[in-house]
């Protein structure tokens, strides 16, 4: 998805209360507003941003041992989702998809500067609108708009 001057430099978030943190090394492999109905119903929101990394660039950042502080969640429609978030603030931090090797951010929780702006925005900003189909709320931008994941399904708009 991004250049290779990404390689290396790493992305890095937490939950609302700082107690559970993360990094994730390298380009994303997407970067989208999902409007998919588990996200709906997972975050209380219309469409979450999203980011996906391969597994093998993620890291928990908080102490270990990472689950003291971690809850879980299995989708039960999907074994292979696992949501994790903060046992203090209840914050969703990650999501865990075993299948396609991916680890899931959101965009909400990476770190911001001084301003209250997302660090490297330009790096993480979202390419398309996914689960289109689903959405509660019509969205007006530029964004394609995609059935599925965006270049693996229908084009709506």
């Amino acid at each position: 998805m991004l250049t290779d001057q990404r390689r290396g430099r790493s992305i890095d978030g937490s939950c609302f209360c700082g107690a559970v943190s993360y990094s994730a090394t390298g380009p994303p492999l997407l970067s989208a507003f999902c409007h998919c109905t588990a996200c709906q119903r997972l975050s209380g929101c219309p469409f979450v941003h999203t980011i996906h990394f391969p597994e093998t660039s993620f890291q928990w950042t908080h102490p270990s041992p990472h689950e003291a502080r971690l809850d879980s969640y299995v989708v039960s429609s999907k074994p292979w989702k696992t949501r994790f978030r903060c046992k203090n603030c209840g914050a969703c931090v990650m999501s865990a998809n075993s299948k396609a090797g991916k680890r899931s951010v959101w965009g909400a929780h990476l770190t911001r500067d001084d301003a209250g702006k997302i660090v490297d925005w330009e790096t993480v900003k979202p390419t398309a609108h996914i689960f289109y189909g689903t959405r509660m709320l019509d969205i007006a931008d530029s964004l394609g708009k995609w059935e599925g994941y965006e270049g693996n399904s229908a084009r709506i708009d």
